[in-house]
Order: C-alpha cells, then structure tokens, then sequence
C-alpha cells in the first residue's frame, strides 16, 4: 500500500466528497455509475495480511465496545471524536504496513474510504448526526468481513 498516508487520506476524501455530490445530484438514484464497487475475488473473499488483519481487528474492537452506549444515545462528543482517531490511527497503520495485491489493494481502499467518512462523521465535521458516523463504520467493518479473508472475523455488534 501507499507509503504517504497523507497523499492518500486527501485522495479519498476528494473521491468520497465527489461520491457524496453525486448521489446528492441523482437523489440516490444510479444512472450508470462508473464507480467502483466491492466484490469478490473470483468468488471468493480476498486475501489480507497480518497487520491488516491487526489493525480491522482493533478498529472492530473499538466499535464493539462503544456500540453499547450509542445505542443508549450514551456517547459524548467527546467519546464520538476518540472513536474516530482511533478509526485513523488504525487506517494510517494499515496504509504504512499492509501489503496486498494490487486488487486486494484497491478493493481494501473501497473499505478505507468508508471508514475515513464515518471518522469524518463522528469528528462532528459534517451535518450528519455523529451517530451516523459510526454507522458508516460499523458497514465498513461489514463488509470487509464479507469481501475479505479473516480468520474468525465477527462484526462488532451493540
């Protein structure tokens, strides 16, 4: 993966940005779209790596400790921002240390960006309750257990 985590978080955020202003434009509605989506490697999930495998595995962690007290619409501002630099601490490690094919790679970027948007979300940096933030990352966690092969893997739940 890229070794300038700076580079690529501005490079997500843009796509995501785009991504976003279109859907607002279209009003949920696909037209075509040209935007990758997740998939499958022939069938099959892809292959991750040890500190890919790490870091997901703490930012489930995370969640599935701070899931209990959203649901209780317990959780702070605060506590919603210390989430979300954990989601970028952990992202920023996978970026500088995991190493997959370039596929792998690109699908996993896919996952990233959703994590970063949920991030962005529970930094209170857009006009969406930060309780969707966490939602966002909850799918993204999802759905990384869906396309990608990790041993044992369980989806935080709240």
């Amino acid at each position: 993966m890229l070794n300038k985590f700076p580079s690529l978080l501005l490079a997500l955020t843009m796509a995501l940005s785009a991504n976003i202003h279109a859907a607002d434009a279209h009003h949920g509605h696909e037209h075509g779209s040209a935007a990758p989506a997740l998939r499958l490697n022939a069938g099959q999930p892809w292959a991750t790596d040890a500190p890919l495998r790490q870091a997901m595995g703490e930012i489930n962690q995370a969640m599935a400790k701070a899931l209990p007290a959203i649901h209780r619409q317990g959780f702070g501002d605060g506590e919603y921002q210390a989430l979300a630099a954990t989601v970028r601490e952990r992202v920023a490690y996978m970026v500088d240390h995991c190493k997959l094919d370039a596929q792998a790679d690109a699908m996993l970027h896919l996952v990233i960006a959703e994590l970063l948007a949920g991030a962005e979300i529970m930094d209170g940096k857009t006009a969406s309750p930060r309780h969707d933030g966490a939602v966002r990352v909850r799918a993204a966690l999802k759905s990384y257990g869906k396309y990608f092969r990790h041993p044992g893997w369980v989806t935080a739940k709240g």
